[in-house]
């Protein structure tokens, strides 16, 4: 009974699996098909694509001015104030970013550009500071001169390196697209192989090593079974040779 359930659950099992597997193949491949496009697109459109990005964060702040206005006219009295203040703020950034796209690019190449010099800062920090090993600190210190020196061109010219940034950007979009295709595809392969299709399973190999020795008592049966036999056979042989006595 248990090695019989035991097999109905691996054949039901085998099932969804290979499911599983086929949605899986099909929604990577999906997902590098997109980056791939996406990554073209922001190679060779890099000024628009900066443009898009713009405008969307132009947007976001203000859909976050509404939303902190409306939490103002439904919030409590002592935070009204705040929060619609907030609010018109974001929304006056936001139509600022949307008629001055430039500016919403020199943004996002200011945001980079801190970001980084934060970074290279603080790794130039860890390493001179000698907390870790001898090979972690000299890779923490030229990631941190590195980091420095990046963000401080950025900062100084940010809607040319912005731009620049976006070219490397698309590419590295590309790679990865073309990577997960290509993942995607040698999984598909894998799972058409002919010998995919049979799952091996202990308990399947325990069962036919069973059916084709027998269990520990059965051989044991047979084994007394045999001795009665040989038993028989020289009681037998006794019984005729005492008959032959008597007849002698």
């Amino acid at each position: 009974m248990e090695s019989e359930g035991s097999a109905g659950i691996g054949q039901g099992d085998g099932i969804p699996d290979s499911l599983m597997g086929l949605v899986s193949w099909r929604a990577t491949f999906a997902l590098g098909l997109i980056t791939l496009i996406l990554g073209v697109i922001i190679t060779f459109r890099p000024t628009q694509s900066l443009i898009g990005i713009a405008i969307l964060l132009g947007i976001v702040m203000m859909v976050s001015g509404i939303y902190h206005i409306a939490r103002a006219i439904s919030g409590r009295e002592h935070e009204r104030l705040w929060r619609g203040i907030s609010g018109v703020l974001f929304i006056l950034a936001g139509l600022v970013l949307l008629r001055h796209l430039h500016l919403s690019v020199a943004l996002i190449g200011l945001f980079v550009g801190f970001t980084w010099i934060i970074q290279g800062v603080s790794a130039l920090v860890e390493g001179f500071s000698g907390g870790g090993y001898r090979g972690e600190s000299g890779w923490s210190i030229f990631f941190g001169v590195i980091s420095l020196i990046a963000g401080i061109v950025v900062v100084s010219a940010p809607i040319a390196s912005i731009s620049a940034l976006t070219i490397f950007l698309g590419i590295w979009f590309i790679v990865m697209g073309a990577m997960e295709m290509f993942g995607a595809l040698a999984f598909r392969r894998a799972l058409h192989k002919p010998g995919s299709a049979g799952v091996n399973v202990p308990q399947q190999r325990a069962d036919t090593g069973a059916g084709g020795q027998g269990t520990p008592g059965q051989r044991a049966a047979g084994q007394a079974g045999t001795g009665q036999d040989v038993a028989g056979q020289a009681t037998a042989a006794t019984y005729r040779s005492e008959n032959r006595d008597n007849q002698s």
